[in-house]
């Protein structure tokens, strides 16, 4: 948005992924009517350490519902000059200025779906109580009454912000938000539930190629761009591309902290309030709305560390080869721990992965199994699973532990040096 008031969309790059990550054991499909959302549209706030401490570390109200929905957000600053930033990495927009500077090719919205389902209800009023995260967001334990494991469910959408670097102005979510607290999707099973299961137990092979499942019949880009919809006679003549004044269907700006207020959705022909802003605010349509206490958080690549047994570590840096990008039975798709404070409304309470790749159905791969990977002849001892990006490739890094046993005199010296050698033997296996 403008400091004049008027709005541009900025452009989207390659569409939106999907991933359909198989992680846990005894996954099922979703079942017929499932539908559930990530994120909440109205939150402009987080409570919790930033950058996020090791998985490790996480306990008590850390671990809580409504953390990790928080953390499943994710706003990846692109730069393919420089080493990738790992997903999930920072769960708010940076600001403009930060973005100019650092994100030369633009803006990486990453969205985790819950994958943990309480076995009962498909699609409840709120959407999203039958539902629970993971121990680790991604990977993890399932908590109690939550122990039906689906796919894990991912999203993620490269924006070019760059295209605006040196403008005047402020980057802004659809929904009025200015902080990215409030990113959200949506999930709506339209698969043959049968088809699903048989691509959920079918479709592992580790060559990352989507060809290797038999179970799909493929569309090129130019086919499947020929499907297309009736624009609802609402929306048929609004202009959210711009440049328009205000956002579309006069969607107020709210920054927060406070939960937003609901807000009269104004569609074709009806009359705009007389204000966009919301309550207990003095800011115009037209102003810029800064976020208050805003946290920064500067570009930080992937390390050579990772954090946890369960495949969500901190990605490996400057890899030797790409190999095959986590996801299966995939296809592109049409934080200190207290609640949001709240003014004129109360939050609602709540019950790493596969980075950018090219953007055709060929790309979208499928993930090793840890417990069936063999190096050679060899069982190999994968402990973690850890994503990383450069460019248009995902990258997926398996982490091996290696026991080595040594016959010696038990001198110190060599006490210590067995104790050394051991330590290091944690690597990566591409």
């Amino acid at each position: 948005m403008h400091p004049n008031g008027t709005s541009v969309m900025v452009e989207q790059v390659g569409g939106m992924l999907a991933y359909y990550l198989l992680y846990g054991e005894n996954i099922k499909a979703f079942p017929s009517g499932f539908a559930m959302l990530a994120g909440d549209k109205r939150l402009r706030n987080f409570t919790w350490p930033v950058p996020d401490p090791p998985k490790s570390d996480w306990s008590g109200d850390e671990t809580s519902q409504f953390a990790l929905s928080q953390k499943a957000l994710g706003f990846n600053c692109l730069n393919y000059g420089k080493n990738p930033e790992p997903s999930l990495f920072r769960h708010f927009m940076p600001d403009k200025q930060y973005l100019d500077a650092n994100c030369a090719d633009g803006l990486r919205l990453e969205l985790m779906f819950p994958s943990c389902w309480n076995g009962k209800e498909v699609n409840p009023d709120d959407h999203h109580s039958h539902v629970a995260y993971p121990s680790l967001v991604m990977t993890g334990e399932c908590p109690s009454g939550f122990q039906t494991q689906l796919p894990s469910l991912f999203y993620e959408t490269i924006w070019a912000t760059n295209a605006f670097a040196g403008v005047e102005g402020q980057f802004l979510l659809s929904n009025g938000d200015p902080t990215g607290y409030g990113y959200h999707g949506d999930f709506i099973m339209g698969w043959d539930p049968k088809f699903l299961q048989n691509a959920v137990d079918t479709c592992t092979n580790l060559s990352g190629n989507v060809e290797d499942c038999p179970l799909f019949t493929l569309q090129s880009d130019s086919d499947s761009a020929k499907c297309t919809f009736e624009v609802p006679s609402e929306v048929a003549h609004d202009n959210p591309a711009g440049p328009r004044d205000g956002l579309a269907l006069s969607v107020p700006v709210q920054a927060g902290p406070e939960y937003a207020t609901v807000y009269p959705v104004v569609t074709n022909g009806q009359a705009a309030p007389s204000s966009q802003a919301p309550k207990k605010s003095s800011a115009a349509p037209s102003s810029i709305v800064t976020p208050p206490s805003m946290p920064t958080l500067s570009y930080s690549a992937a390390t050579k560390t990772a954090t946890d047994a369960y495949g969500g570590g901190i990605a490996v840096a400057q890899a030797v080869s790409p190999s095959a990008a986590a996801s299966s039975a995939a296809a592109p798709s049409s934080a200190q721990a207290t609640s949001p404070e709240a003014s004129s409304a109360v939050a609602p309470s709540y019950s790493d992965a596969p980075s950018a790749v090219e953007h055709s159905y060929s790309q979208i791969t499928s993930a090793p199994l840890r417990d069936n990977y063999f190096q050679g002849d060899r069982h190999a001892n994968i402990v973690a699973t850890s994503y990383m990006t450069k460019g248009h490739e995902a990258w997926e890094i398996l982490i091996e532990e290696v026991e080595i046993t040594v016959t010696a005199s038990p001198t110190a010296a060599y006490k210590h040096r067995r104790h050394t050698h051991q330590r290091r033997n944690k690597h990566g296996a591409l």
